[in-house]
């Protein structure tokens, strides 16, 4: 189960998030070569794979365990702090929806462990304000899923 693909789904399911940002929603990063300035318009979302660890529950697994807790990252990045925080308000609740809507259609959903986020920053560079959410959620491993590799 990718659950980056999950959140940037969700995101990109909601209209009004998606008016919001300009569509501005990439996964992993902005692709800019470094001979060319990163202009980006603001605001804008890009969501992370943030890597997973194999949870080793019992003494029975032989290698892995049929768990990982995956994290990933979403950041936001705007204008002002408190447009930041309206978006991220927005992709918490877009996020929430979509979950809610595949599990009531009967889908698998990752178990949310927790959430969490880094303080508002400001990046010089860009200039932008931004901040980053972190979701860490229990999924079924890749040698549980069923799925060959």
């Amino acid at each position: 189960m990718q659950v980056d693909k999950i959140i940037y789904n969700a995101i990109q399911a909601d209209a009004d998030l998606m008016t919001t940002i300009g569509s501005r929603v990439v996964s992993t990063c902005y692709e800019v070569p470094p001979t060319e300035e990163d202009n980006t318009p603001l605001p804008f979302i890009i969501v992370t794979d943030d890597g997973f660890q194999n949870q080793q529950t019992t003494k029975d697994c032989v290698w892995e365990a049929a768990e990982d807790r995956v994290q990933v990252g979403v950041e936001v990045a705007a204008a002002s702090p408190n447009e930041v925080k309206d978006i991220i308000k927005q992709v918490r609740k877009a996020v929430e929806q979509y979950v809610a809507t595949m599990y009531q259609q009967g889908e698998e959903i990752p178990q949310l462990d927790s959430l969490s986020s880094d303080g508002l920053a400001w990046d010089w560079m860009k200039p932008c304000y931004y901040q980053r959410l972190t979701y860490q959620v229990t999924t079924i491993s890749y040698i549980d899923d069923g799925q060959e590799i």
